[in-house]
């Protein structure tokens, strides 16, 4: 005798009620303390602000999408993306200090446009 099999539908249902229990870490990211690391180690470069850098050359972050804000600082970590300044920053980073920033400079309001 076969021993009973879930159906299909109710596998992938149970899939995707876990999908939240996932995504619940993202979710648990501290903005004031994203707001405590970027003024003590990233205001003086991306502006008080993250909105008035200090070189147009450097990048405004208030605004940014969260995963892009994670995915670069995780890349300059690396070493996948090359920045001597940005890898030294992002060095001594731990994933809550990245997660915290970027849930912090998604928060504030942006001048970045889309021109069409």
């Amino acid at each position: 005798m076969k021993p009973f099999a879930m159906p299909r539908i109710l596998r992938h249902g149970a899939v995707l009620l876990a999908l939240p229990l996932l995504a619940a870490p993202a979710l648990a990211a501290d903005k004031a303390a994203g707001q405590a690391k970027h003024e003590a180690a990233c205001a003086a470069c991306h502006g008080k602000d993250a909105n008035t850098p200090i070189d147009p050359s450097y990048p405004k972050l208030a605004g940014q999408y969260r995963d892009f804000i994670e995915r670069a600082l995780l890349d300059y970590k690396s070493g996948a993306r090359k920045n001597a300044i940005m890898a030294g920053q992002a060095q001594p980073l731990s994933k809550a200090d990245i997660s915290n920033l970027a849930a912090y400079y998604e928060s504030l309001p942006g001048s970045l446009r889309v021109k069409r």
